[in-house]
């Protein structure tokens, strides 16, 4: 596998690569000079796979997940997911990529406060086309799944750190995507709830789903089958 330093005790097995980067670049304007928050990236990602995406502040970490999850787009380079060159689409298509294709976990939960859990949940599916009563049933099955099948009522401000974190895995698995993205999942919790979270996330990808973590845990890192390192906007040990 490219990029990769092997940390966790897990075996992937090799069904092809979902993502396939390619001398990615990302350059920003800021006033009159260029900051270059990725400086050439080539990285696969194998389908099924667990990697943990690890490096200090300003590594380039979040702008390469960022640049993977289709919210940016690179300077240059080439991003294939599922074998489809998405580096240059046009916004519509792209949102249509991060709904179907790809769900997301923030540190910050990013649930909507003045919803349910259960409305919070059914909200990807209500952009997808969802009918109502199909969504409802789809998202209480998640939220059942993560353990708040008596939550389904609840505002996110009625729930502890771990619980909001369950919710929103949750909501990023509603449209049952390829790719889950998780940026520090469990940074803001402690350290209990945190690997319950974490667990929660390995069944998640025992399950099938691609799983990329970003974090600065090594101890996260190790739950993975593979860790890459990026300083700079550079891979560190890059095959």
């Amino acid at each position: 596998m490219s990029g990769g330093i092997a940390v966790g005790t897990g075996v992937v097995k090799d069904d092809g690569i979902l993502v396939r980067v390619r001398g990615l670049e990302r350059i920003y304007k800021v006033g009159d000079e260029e900051v270059h928050a990725l400086r050439g990236i080539d990285l696969d990602i194998h389908r099924g796979e667990m990697i943990a995406i690890m490096g200090p502040s300003g590594s380039g970490k979040s702008t390469l997940m960022h640049i993977v999850g289709c919210l940016d787009s690179p300077t240059a380079g080439i991003l294939e997911i599922d074998g489809e060159d998405v580096s240059r689409l046009g916004e519509v298509r792209l949102a249509s990529i991060r709904n179907r294709r790809i769900g997301f976990v923030f540190q910050s939960f990013n649930l909507l406060p003045r919803l349910t859990i259960l409305e919070n949940v059914a909200l990807p599916l209500m952009y997808a086309g969802v009918p109502l009563k199909a969504r409802r049933a789809r998202a209480k099955e998640l939220l059942e799944s993560v353990g708040l099948g008596d939550r389904l009522s609840h505002n996110p401000n009625q729930l502890s750190g771990g619980q909001r974190q369950r919710a929103a895995i949750a909501r990023a698995l509603a449209n049952d995507p390829a790719i889950l993205l998780a940026d520090e999942p469990t940074g803001a919790l402690d350290s209990l709830t945190g690997q319950a979270i974490l667990d929660s996330v390995k069944v998640i990808n025992a399950r099938g789903t691609t799983v990329i973590l970003v974090t600065h845990d090594p101890d996260v890192a190790a739950s993975c089958h593979r860790a890459v390192r990026l300083k700079d906007g550079l891979l560190e040990g890059a095959a």
